[in-house]
């Protein structure tokens, strides 16, 4: 290979980078872009009582399924977790999205009044987890007797 054509072949090489790179900030610009518009909805998730009676109801729901409900925040989304089966909040432009998700593919979406009782979102979540327990227990009932011990 000639010095020209080792030249040559750098230059393509750093103008495909440049190319690149300019996807990269166009992507992280837009996240940077959505993060900011999400910013005062994450901020009132956080701060107003919607999301400390939604953690408090869905424990207290919990109780008599014997379920333990996992609540924790990851970045904005504040995440309830149970039997497999999640439900987010999360902060958009548009403002809070409930995320119903189940072995981490979603099901469904609701949007969030966070000036509303959350109970509602409680009451649908509880259900899907109380019929997931059901088809678990008729699985489990059609198993042989001998499988069990």
């Amino acid at each position: 290979m000639s010095f020209l054509d080792n030249l040559e072949n750098n230059l393509k090489s750093l103008e495909s980078r440049e190319e690149g790179a300019g996807h990269d900030n166009r992507r992280r610009e837009r996240e940077r872009e959505s993060a900011l518009a999400a910013a005062p909805w994450a901020e009132r998730l956080r701060k107003e009582p919607f999301a400390q009676k939604l953690m408090q109801q869905a424990t207290i729901a919990g109780r008599p399924r014997r379920l333990k409900v996992n609540i924790m925040w990851i970045g904005n989304t504040l995440r309830l977790e149970a039997r497999g089966q999640r439900l987010e909040m999360r902060p958009g432009a548009e403002g809070v999205t409930a995320v119903f998700l189940r072995d981490g593919a979603e099901v469904r979406r609701a949007p969030v009044d966070l000036a509303a009782d959350p109970q509602k979102l409680i009451d649908a979540w509880m259900a899907d987890l109380d019929e997931q327990k059901r088809i678990a227990d008729e699985q489990a009932a059609l198993l042989p007797q001998e499988d069990l011990e």
